[in-house]
């Protein structure tokens, strides 16, 4: 089984037209993902051609959605786009809008966010990869041929560790990754993915990647230690990182003692996670926690 995202789910594109919509439309396509529409105001009425399918256009979500039966969209439209994108994907009632596009402004973000937890969609993102369920679909730009489908369930703050840790895991394979992206301002939470996996009967364990900044793997600790029965292991990005510098995220900041990766580590393994240094540690914390020989 998976989360949020299944063999059955048809997606959308939000800027399919344009360069990056259409380069990773393509790539969806080829992990097998269901992709019925796009959408480009102004443009509906066209197709476009990916070798042996050709996708069409939509000038609206709504009306994407009522033709061709779509549950998900992924928005691949510039920053200054995106609120208006989003809040129409929302209007529109998809369950589930994923949110590709980085530098979207917090006070969008805080905006888009209040709109979808007063309808009824779920937005991953913003400035994420998306997510993968090996083998049934993928809705972002995680990459399909770096892992296999399996029963680990992961959540991410970072595309790139969310990438090796798939490819460290491969053997094992993942039920779904998810990419929750690291803005201080997201939709999706660790804790959302947590509960999730926590309910999913094709997820055994869970892999939690963290970075400094905040206090959200602090939150999921405590999460875990009252709601979370399966093992689980993490990773926090930053062990290094100096004192008050940002460091790649925009929610990466570390001020004094708070929001360090030290403080992360200590507080997710008071409630029994086990914390790996590298991410190669942490995937053996996992094989081990499987009773998984090192591939």
């Amino acid at each position: 089984m998976a989360i949020f995202l299944t063999k059955d789910s048809r997606v959308l594109v939000q800027g399919m037209t344009g360069a990056e919509g259409s380069r990773h439309t393509a790539r969806m396509l080829a992990a097998g993902t269901e992709v019925v529409a796009g959408v480009t105001p102004g443009k509906g009425g066209r197709s476009v051609d990916f070798g042996e399918r050709a996708v069409p256009v939509f000038g609206s979500v709504a009306e994407a959605m009522a033709q061709t039966g779509a549950d998900v969209s992924v928005v691949f439209v510039p920053p200054r786009f995106t609120l208006s994108a989003v809040q129409e994907a929302v209007s529109a009632a998809v369950p589930l809008c994923v949110v590709i596009t980085e530098g979207v402004p917090v006070h969008d973000a805080i905006r888009l966010r209040a709109a979808a937890a007063a309808g009824q969609t779920r937005i991953i993102g913003p400035n994420c990869p998306g997510l993968i369920s090996p083998g049934q679909s993928s809705a972002g730009i995680i990459p399909a041929d770096i892992t296999s489908s399996g029963r680990i369930g992961l959540v991410s703050k970072s595309g790139t560790l969310t990438y090796q840790l798939m490819y460290e895991l491969r053997d094992l394979g993942f039920s779904t990754a998810v990419g929750i992206g690291g803005d201080p301002v997201i939709g999706t939470t660790h804790i959302d993915c947590l509960r999730a996996f926590q309910d999913d009967p094709g997820t055994d364990a869970i892999v939690m990647i963290g970075e400094i900044g905040g206090d959200a793997e602090e939150r999921a600790a405590a999460y875990i230690a009252a709601n979370v029965t399966k093992p689980v292991v993490a990773y926090v990005a930053g062990f290094t990182a100096p004192e008050g510098k940002t460091m790649g995220h925009a929610g990466a900041i570390v001020s004094g003692s708070s929001g360090t990766a030290q403080a992360k580590k200590e507080a997710l393994e008071a409630v029994g996670v086990r914390v790996g240094r590298t991410p190669s540690e942490t995937a053996r914390l996992m094989r081990s926690a499987l009773g998984r020989a090192a591939a």
